[in-house]
């Protein structure tokens, strides 16, 4: 098996790994990194629950392979969190109203609505729900997670109005596979 060595930004720590040419970019962030944010939940990106940013994109880290990110920038949901450990309003907001049960899918669903937030500040529930609609949960039932992203949405709209938040990021719902057009 050919071997590759990439090098990338992690939560904005510069990493060297050496991977081999089929290990997916989950893989290489739980397993060679230790960032257990991103849950490997069905490998073929139905379930939303290995979500990242990568370059400022929301992708289920299951569709990308590691040698794909070589230069990249990668942010887990670990990331999130400031450099005190106080949580993001996101984060917050999903343990506050209770859009959280397991926690499985919670990474994914907190990295989705980051982008949602930053490109629709105050979406509707019908936009909440067809935004998250790649993150299954299979514990609450997605009523407390949209009314975490309700929440969480007023808890960022002062820093919006400000100008502190959100980077115009459009959200990605189309998560190609590797070798799709």
């Amino acid at each position: 098996m050919a071997t590759h060595d990439i090098e990338l930004t992690v939560n904005e720590t510069e990493v060297e790994l050496t991977v081999d040419s089929r290990t997916l970019l989950v893989h290489a962030l739980r397993d060679e990194l230790g960032y257990t944010g991103p849950k490997v939940g069905c490998e073929s990106s139905k379930c939303g629950a290995c979500t990242v940013e990568l370059d400022g994109d929301a992708v289920k880290s299951c569709t990308v392979l590691a040698v794909q990110t070589d230069g990249a920038s990668v942010r887990t949901v670990e990331g999130f969190a400031g450099e005190d450990g106080e949580l993001h309003p996101i984060q917050e907001q999903f343990s506050a109203e209770h859009g959280l049960q397991c926690g499985y899918c919670t990474p994914g669903m907190v990295t989705t609505t980051k982008h949602l937030l930053e490109s629709n500040p105050d979406p509707s529930r019908e936009e909440i729900r067809k935004a998250l609609k790649g993150n299954i949960c299979r514990c609450t039932g997605y009523q407390n997670v949209v009314d975490a992203v309700e929440s969480a949405a007023a808890a960022l709209a002062p820093a919006e109005s400000e100008g502190e938040s959100g980077d115009g990021a459009d959200l990605r719902t189309d998560y190609p596979t590797p070798g799709e057009d």
